[in-house]
């Protein structure tokens, strides 16, 4: 691990890129633990200050998947955000997600408690404030809700458990790492289809390029709210789209399919987002939330090549919360979570 180090931290003109072999075996030194606190986090921040090559993510994807969990149950959509959470916007994806699992399309949502740099609400604190018990439930419970609902929720830190030994490192330094991509992109379900988010519109390229060699079928990377993979509803957003090795920049403007809503301020809390998304699921709540809940579902049914466009996706995702049928899904899903607890609880 000194011989790498050396290499990535003699500062921004000196220090060059790892190889690909050299980096997968960085990434073991550090998963494996075999390099100390002190060489990690100095890897950490040279590397952050180097900026990460595709070759090091793709080794460091490569190396965390070999340790996580892999199944692959739902085959469909997984929806990689952030798992620092979000501290002023809407987890858009997370009632999206119920909206895609009624279409047909299964989806995998993943992460963990809040991290560093942002330490917002999470898809874990949501799930929590839902009175779901994930300290208790085991991989298995996971699976055993996602196959009666086409959701699955996959703790990360249960499913890849060197995470969980990154973790205070990762708190103690406090700044974005590897770890912050790489993490998203384990795919625990072995889906074909991603979305993707990202914060600055400088790593299109670079993370267009790595989704690429990780041979997704289609992905969609969006600069979305607060690095997320939601789209706007009151402005337009930037995507690239990724397929046949090929990537393509696009704009999604909610104004041009009449859309467009002015998004109210609200102070963000897990049970605040909890309630906003159920409002949505049953076919209510502030329009500016369902909306945005249309939106993103009906692009990536289009993604999926589960509908031929955007708009044919709108009616397909507005009847379905209308008539309740995304509920029905979050009703199945959440109930078959607690009862995984339950039975758990009572074995204990």
């Amino acid at each position: 691990m000194i011989n790498l180090l050396k290499e990535v931290a003699r500062g921004k003109r000196g220090a060059r890129d790892l190889t690909y072999e050299e980096s997968v075996g960085a990434a073991e030194s550090i998963l494996g633990r075999s390099a100390t606190s002190a060489q990690i986090g100095a890897f950490l921040i040279a590397e952050r200050i180097k900026l990460e090559s595709i070759e090091e993510l793709e080794a460091f994807v490569s190396v965390c998947r070999k340790y996580a969990h892999r199944e692959p149950v739902l085959e469909g959509l997984d929806c990689a955000g952030p798992y620092d959470g979000r501290t002023s916007s809407f987890v858009a994806t997370f009632p999206v997600s119920f909206l895609l699992s009624a279409a047909g399309l299964p989806v995998t949502l993943h992460g963990s408690e809040s991290l560093p740099p942002k330490w917002g609400v999470t898809h874990r604190d949501i799930i929590a404030e839902a009175g779901i018990g994930l300290g208790s439930l085991t991989r298995e419970d996971a699976i055993t809700a996602a196959r009666q609902s086409g959701v699955l929720f996959a703790d990360a830190e249960q499913w890849c458990p060197p995470l969980a030994g990154m973790r205070p490192i990762r708190e103690e330094l406090g700044m974005r790492t590897i770890f912050n991509t790489v993490e998203k992109l384990i795919d625990y379900s072995c889906s074909p289809f991603i979305v993707f988010g990202i914060y600055h519109n400088t790593v299109f390229d670079r993370l267009s390029r790595l989704l690429i060699k990780l041979g997704y079928q289609k992905a969609l990377v969006v600069q979305g709210a607060e690095g997320s993979e939601d789209l706007f509803i009151d402005r337009p957003t930037r995507v690239y789209t990724v397929q046949n090795g090929m990537s393509e920049l696009g704009i999604i403007d909610p104004e041009s399919m009449g859309l467009d809503t002015p998004v109210p301020e609200v102070q963000w809390t897990a049970r605040q987002q909890l309630l906003t998304a159920e409002a949505v699921l049953q076919g209510g709540g502030h329009m500016a939330f369902y909306n945005q809940t249309l939106l993103n579902g009906a692009v990536r049914l289009q993604l999926a090549g589960r509908v031929n466009s955007i708009e044919e996706g709108l009616y397909y995702c507005k009847d379905l919360l209308d008539n309740g049928e995304a509920w029905n899904v979050y009703t199945t899903w959440k109930n078959a979570m607690m009862r995984s607890g339950e039975t758990v609880t009572n074995r204990a």
